[in-house]
């Protein structure tokens, strides 16, 4: 058998067969609330709650992360979604006059909540 570029032809079988190239999934990204001492929690829960669809308690437990961690995972999307995420949290953040950092990194890890 002999391959090239590829293709590969054997004696055997005139015809030559194709090689089907491995796709793998596109990367994702973290969107990350970043603390800072002027946002107010309940607006944090808001942009929680109105643009990653947390509920109460998820939307709580996250601004708490971002509280007294220093920062709090939303979710992990592919890159064009988190960086439609981002867009929006600090539109909203500016506009209602709101310092809240909203940053996204590649995901390194395994986890693919959204």
């Amino acid at each position: 058998m002999l391959t090239i570029m590829g293709i590969r032809v054997s004696e055997s079988n005139p015809l030559a067969e194709v090689d089907k190239p491995k796709l793998k999934q596109p990367p994702k990204y973290q969107v990350i609330l970043l603390n800072d001492a002027f946002t107010p929690m309940d607006f944090v829960v808001d942009i929680l709650r109105r643009f990653f669809h947390k509920s109460e308690s998820d939307a709580t437990h996250i601004m708490l992360n971002v509280h007294q961690q220093g920062r709090g995972l939303c979710g992990i999307y592919p890159r064009e979604i988190a960086e439609s995420k981002v867009t929006q949290v600090r539109q909203s953040s500016r506009s209602n006059g709101y310092p809240l950092a909203c940053i996204m990194q590649r995901n390194t890890g395994d986890d693919d909540a959204q």
